[in-house]
């Protein structure tokens, strides 16, 4: 099990290793990246999420990302404190509830499912956002529609971009690099999940739950700048 954790760490490191010395820009993988005009402002969604891959303007004409981008968008995702939160939560609750994936109980398999969650997200998010949106010419940004629209289109809107993406042309169509990548994400996390969660029925509940978290988390995006507007932004009395 630690043995793959390994690889794969290793692997990430060679991969930005690797761009940074092919990059003629003088990128470095390991440095926050400056996206083009900047998606939303520098700011945390509640004041904890964060929000560098979201476009808040609906009308915003971005320029592609290269694959270095994508790559940086993925290592600011991936190693972000709330991204690793998450996976303390996740391994939390499955260690209290003896849930999968079924290590057992005591430290050792709380490390374990610690390590798990981790490379679950880690893995999806590399195959999705970087490689593979690299690969089929996707943007991995979450391109918000905004308040023209009903609340009711928005809502089917957010829940359908698990399945639907812009391409780096600017044009809607079904998101290969998300469907393709959480699948191989999780077909991965065989080679590190008990054996007894190596089987079809596994894959497929570990498949619903991160296409329905991945829908549901894309509300916060679409609708938190109308939140902080109404709820968090002080008026300034009209003279």
């Amino acid at each position: 099990m630690p043995n793959i954790r390994v690889l794969m760490a290793g692997f990430v490191l060679f991969a930005a290793r690797t761009m940074a010395q092919t990059d003629d820009s003088g990128f470095d993988p390991v440095k926050p990246l400056a996206l083009p005009a900047a998606p939303m402002p520098d700011e945390r969604i509640f004041g904890v999420i964060p929000s560098y891959q979201f476009v808040e303007q609906p009308e915003a004409k971005l320029p592609a990302l290269t694959a270095r981008q994508k790559f940086q968008l993925f290592v600011q995702e991936t190693s972000d404190p709330f991204t690793i939160f998450g996976a303390l939560m996740g391994a939390t609750k499955s260690q209290i509830s003896q849930g999968d994936p079924a290590y057992g109980q005591g430290w050792r398999a709380y490390r374990q499912r610690l390590g798990a969650a981790y490379a679950d997200v880690a893995t999806q998010n590399f195959f999705a956002d970087s490689l593979l949106a690299t690969v089929f010419k996707e943007d991995p940004r979450y391109y918000r529609l905004g308040p023209k629209s009903s609340v009711l289109k928005r809502v089917g809107y957010s829940l359908s971009r698990v399945a639907v993406c812009r391409t780096d042309a600017g044009k809607d169509r079904i998101c290969y690099s998300s469907l393709l990548g959480t699948t191989m994400g999780i077909a991965l996390s065989n080679a590190y999940y008990p054996r007894a969660d190596q089987n079809g029925r596994e894959m497929m509940s570990r498949m619903e739950t991160s296409f329905s978290g991945a829908a549901i988390s894309n509300l916060l995006p679409e609708f938190w700048p109308d939140i902080k507007s109404r709820f968090f932004t002080s008026k300034k009395p009209k003279p």
